[in-house]
C-alpha cells in the first residue's frame, strides 16, 4: 500500500476501496489508513491541492467540477478550500479564454446565438461558472 501511495497522491476513500478490492475489511482497513496517515503517505489536504492543480492545469477543469469531484472522493470542506488556493484566478481566466478561443473555431452553428449556447454548455460541463463562461464568451466573440 505504501508503494501504491508513493506513485501519486491518493484520497482516503481510494485507499479504502483498494484495500477492499484486496480482501481487507473493517478495522484492519482503518488501522492501515491510520498508519499511512501517521507515516505521511496519506494527507487529505495535500491530495486535494495536487488534484485541483492537476485538473485545472492539465484537464482545464473549472472550480465547480473540481469541487464536485473532491466531494465525491470524500474530501473535507476545509481541504477543498485549501485546494482552491492552488488555482490562481488570473491563470484560471486565461485558461478559460484560451478554451473559448479553441472551442469556438471547432463549433459549427447556423447563427451566433446557437454557437454561444453550445460554447456555454461546453464550458459549464467543464465546471466553469455560468457567469465566468458567459463573460469569456462575450469577450472572445
Amino acid at each position: 500500500m505504501k508503494r501504491w501511495c508513493d506513485i501519486q497522491e491518493r484520497a482516503h476513500s481510494e485507499v479504502r476501496r483498494k484495500l477492499n478490492s484486496w480482501g481487507v475489511y473493517g478495522d484492519e482497513v482503518e488501522n492501515i489508513v491510520a498508519d499511512l496517515i501517521s507515516l505521511n503517505y496519506l494527507n487529505e489536504e495535500r491530495f486535494a491541492r495536487a488534484f485541483a492543480r492537476g485538473k485545472s492545469r492539465i484537464k482545464s477543469w473549472g472550480w465547480k467540477k473540481i469541487e464536485m469531484e473532491l466531494k465525491a472522493k470524500g474530501v473535507s470542506n476545509y481541504s477543498i478550500k485549501a485546494a482552491f488556493e492552488e488555482i490562481d484566478r488570473e491563470e484560471y481566466l486565461d485558461q478559460l479564454f484560451s478554451l473559448v478561443r479553441k472551442r469556438s473555431s471547432l463549433i459549427k452553428a447556423s447563427n451566433p446565438y446557437e454557437k454561444q449556447q453550445k460554447l456555454l454548455k461546453f464550458l459549464v460541463s467543464k465546471g466553469y461558472s455560468y457567469e465566468d463562461a458567459n463573460l469569456a464568451i462575450e469577450e472572445v466573440l
